[in-house]
């Protein structure tokens, strides 16, 4: 019985400690962007390619399945007497903590260019595991981005820079996923059987003593006198 029940609690902790929580290391990612500093501590501007942007931190949502849904806005900053462009990177990521699928929407000039929805598998349909599935994810999402911007003959040099801005956001947010599992339940183990001890035997009943004989006191003479002798 005893077994019994240890095992039924040691399938109860391992289940427990299976439930991993995934997070987004916010502080992390904005340190790798130059820090939250911007827009009352929301955003982070940088450089690159020339231009300049701004990431906003992530809106986080859980999923069903144990997971999290990223959606992260950065724009490109045109200067005052232009108006900035726009884009959104969509990343799930599952209860292991690895990206399962990326999505974009860039706005430029008042048209929309959305990728594909990018999702772990190779070309011949098998999945791919560990770190090679998020850099195959990014990678298809910057080449399908990329070749709907020329075909849209956009060729300004930050907006043609925007995919790659997105898969820089892309593998900083991806060096951002932590995940955590919980410790699993302290489980105070059974009491040890304690033996009875042996109760002594019990000792029999010491008789009373006896009692002291009764004695006439030695002043107290007998009197001694023939029969139907009157007393005087």
């Amino acid at each position: 019985m005893k077994h019994i029940v240890w095992s039924i609690i040691a399938v109860w902790i391992t289940s427990f400690s299976a439930m991993a929580e995934v997070r987004i290391d916010e502080d992390s990612f904005g340190s790798s962007l130059g820090g939250w500093k911007k827009r009352d501590k929301q955003a982070a501007e940088y450089p690159l390619s020339g231009a300049t942007y701004r990431t906003y931190k992530p809106e986080i949502t859980p999923t069903p399945d144990g997971g999290i849904f990223v959606s992260i806005r950065i724009d490109h900053m045109r200067g005052w007497l232009a108006s900035d462009d726009h884009a959104v990177l969509e990343i799930t990521i599952n209860q292991e903590g690895m990206i399962s699928s990326a999505q974009s929407n860039i706005a430029i000039q008042g048209r929309s260019i959305s990728s594909d929805l990018i999702r772990s598998t190779g070309e011949v349909g098998k999945e791919i595991v560990g770190a090679d599935r998020a850099v195959q994810i990014g990678t298809d999402l910057v080449a399908d981005l990329s070749a709907k911007l020329l075909r849209e003959k956009i060729v300004e040099a930050g907006r043609v820079s925007f995919p790659a801005v997105l898969r820089h956001n892309y593998n900083l947010l991806f060096q951002s996923i932590r995940v955590e599992k919980p410790a699993p339940p302290q489980m105070d183990a059974p009491a040890p059987a304690v033996e009875p001890k042996p109760v002594p035997p019990t000792k029999p009943a010491e008789p009373p003593p006896p009692a002291a004989p009764v004695t006439e006191p030695a002043n107290c003479a007998l009197e001694i006198r023939p029969y139907h002798t009157p007393r005087h």
